[in-house]
């Protein structure tokens, strides 16, 4: 709760100071500044602030950069409505967003997953109980949400899990177990189909003895053992019925998908995505101006300003020196600088040397018969 103030705080300090933060290295440079060279102006302006704990913010921060998280949290920003397209025959689209990359990274999925929910929140208008939903989200691997996911992160998504079917969002979680969802979502999701589990060991009994407990109490079957014996194709389904009531477990047979059941391509992936209007859009490298870019010239100012200053200081040091090893003249030799006669016979002897010296320079000066050897 600690590191969530500062984080606040820092949001607050940048929207003050127009500090636009776009992408991570905005935020980490952000984070390095109130840290050092800003850490007296915030702590003016917003209150005190523990380095140990920035320190741990920018930690976590620099955690999800090296796992590729720059590649998500930069420009051009995702837009929600893209996955809510409507096509050309009037039907809707289906859009897959592969992420295939991030399985051995659950900290960058569970991050991106978290703010694609929450932006879909936060852009999509109150649609109460429609008929048909305006998008339907299938979260494949979703064990790898709530792998490593923090106390914070799971309420966030059991809040937005909770308030999104105002918006006419369904959600649906996809994983082989369904010990891998939190309860406190669980809970949260009105239609259930679960495949068969296997019991290989004592751990495994465990789990589907919880599994069953999950669904509603039937009177035709005994839950725990059926489930075990479920083959390809077959299902145990519960949903809500129109009072919104979970209906009794049913075991379904599955209708078969009429897609290819095969893995495509690398070759077939780029086709398509070059037919994607979207591909141009988030795949033209974007960087516009904002707090990484206006700290770093005002961390180059303060810096040259610095640098000047302290070569004027150093030039005034060694004038200083100058001017004390050089000999002083004493009383008596300032007197006898100073009668006239002295002062007259100086300029005599000047005016001498120099109409000598443009003499033998042949510029000898008006009124002089110029000496020739002819």
């Amino acid at each position: 709760m600690i590191q969530g103030s500062f984080v606040s705080m820092i949001f607050k300090y940048c929207d003050d100071n127009k500090l636009p933060l776009l992408d991570l290295k905005d935020f980490i440079k952000v984070l390095q500044y109130v840290s050092n060279e800003g850490k007296d102006e915030l702590t003016k302006n917003y209150g005190n602030i523990s380095v140990s704990s920035l320190g741990t913010i920018l930690r976590k921060v620099i955690e999800l950069q090296q796992q590729g998280a720059d590649v998500f949290f930069g420009e051009k920003s995702f837009e929600v409505d893209d996955l809510m397209r409507i096509g050309a025959d009037g039907r809707g689209m289906v859009s897959i967003v592969r992420v295939t990359d991030l399985q051995d990274r659950p900290k960058l999925f569970s991050t991106f997953m978290l703010q694609m929910l929450a932006e879909l929140y936060a852009s999509c208008p109150e649609a109460g109980d429609l008929d048909k939903p305006k998008l339907v989200m299938f979260i494949d691997e979703a064990h790898l949400i709530f792998q490593e996911a923090s106390d914070a992160l799971l309420q966030q998504i059991e809040t937005i899990i909770k308030l999104i079917r105002s918006k006419g969002i369904g959600i649906y979680f996809c994983t082989q177990n369904p010990m891998d969802v939190p309860a406190s979502v669980l809970a949260q999701l009105g239609l259930k189909v679960q495949h068969a589990l296997r019991a290989f060991t004592a751990a495994d009994r465990k789990t589907i003895k919880q599994t069953a407990e999950n669904y509603p109490e039937s009177d035709y079957y005994k839950t725990e053992d059926l489930i075990t014996q479920l083959g390809i194709g077959e299902a145990f389904v519960t949903l809500l019925n129109e009072k919104g009531i979970p209906t009794p477990l049913a075991h379904c047979m599955m209708a078969p998908p009429r897609s290819r059941m095969d893995i495509l391509t690398d070759a077939e992936i780029d086709a398509i995505a070059a037919k994607s209007s979207l591909a141009s859009k988030y795949n033209t490298p974007f960087d516009s101006q904002s707090a990484y870019e206006i700290l770093t010239d005002k961390l180059n100012d303060a810096e040259k300003k610095s640098a000047e200053e302290t070569r004027a200081e150093e030039e005034a040091k060694e004038q200083a020196k100058e001017e004390k090893q050089r000999p002083k003249t004493t009383k008596q030799e300032k007197g006898i600088l100073d009668n006239p006669v002295v002062k007259s016979m100086t300029r005599t002897a000047g005016n001498s040397i120099v109409r000598s010296l443009l003499g033998v320079l042949g510029l000898g000066g008006r009124g002089r018969s110029r000496k020739t050897l002819f």
